[in-house]
């Protein structure tokens, strides 16, 4: 499996998670606008993540779930969530980019460039991860997707976390959450704590970018972040590629056919 599949991807179900919805279950959300009633929310966010649960987050972009990075069985409690199969490994948010160099195996000059200027925000990278990380992602074939999020009280609790795994709080091939009460109406009780921090102020997925495949880059998902401020900063990242558009077929016929075909397009993803 190659870097793209850190892409959200179809569902793939599971029957074990269907009690999550069912009328009486009632997810737990907390509101962390008060900066007051923030930091105790925050600490039992945490412990919870410590515990191997699941814990629904803000971030700039959508809300995401996130889990220990480091707990496989959280991970897989998160896909299952999701209902989402180990071959679509999740990314890994961290509050600093200084933790970078300690995930990643290297990170190219385009790389620590675009990061310099535009994390915290919208933008994922992927990179070779570190031989001795001890992440079970999933099916990673040796990479990793990383970004900070310009969300205070995300990074707050990635500070007092370390690095999560997170993915966009919904069921997948589903609509991006960009409320608590959006995500919680997906997840149901799957999730253990849901952070309410209002609305996501973008509210839409970032832009991924693999440097895992070469030192230029290559946009694997357009996001939040436009390929012209990426080429300000890049300009060698290969952008996003475009379909191709089929030629004409040739008219030998004046009578209509039984209907147009429908080429699909190509599956990159609407989440993180």
């Amino acid at each position: 499996m190659d870097a793209s599949e850190h892409i959200d991807s179809d569902p793939t179900g599971s029957e074990s998670l269907q009690q999550d919805l069912e009328p009486g279950l009632t997810p737990e959300i907390v509101d962390i606008t008060d900066p007051q009633h923030r930091p105790e929310a925050l600490r039992r966010a945490a412990a919870l993540l410590k515990e191997g649960e699941c814990v629904v987050l803000p971030t700039d972009t959508v809300y995401g779930i996130g889990a220990d990075a480091l707990d496989p069985i959280a991970v897989q409690r998160l896909l299952m969530a999701k209902g989402r199969g180990r071959d679509m490994p999740p990314p890994v948010l961290i509050g600093d980019a200084a933790v970078l160099p300690a995930l990643c195996d290297r990170v190219p000059d385009a790389a620590k460039a675009l990061a310099d200027a535009h994390w915290p925000g919208g933008l994922t990278l992927i990179f070779h991860a570190q031989q001795d990380l001890t992440m079970d992602l999933g099916e990673t074939n040796g990479t990793i997707a990383v970004r900070v999020p310009d969300q205070d009280a995300t990074r707050q609790l990635l500070r007092i976390t370390g690095p999560l795994a997170v993915s966009s709080a919904n069921k997948s091939g589903s609509p991006a959450a960009l409320t608590a009460q959006n995500a919680a109406d997906q997840l149901g009780i799957s999730v253990a704590l849901y952070l309410d921090g209002g609305p996501s102020r973008i509210g839409e997925a970032s832009t991924i970018i693999d440097f895992a495949s070469g030192d230029e880059g290559k946009v694997l998902r357009q996001g939040a972040l436009s390929i012209e401020d990426i080429h300000l900063i890049a300009p060698d990242v290969v952008p996003l590629a475009q379909p191709e558009t089929p030629d004409p077929a040739p008219e030998t016929d004046p009578e209509p056919a039984d209907g147009p075909s429908q080429d699909a397009d190509p599956v990159t993803g609407s989440t993180e």
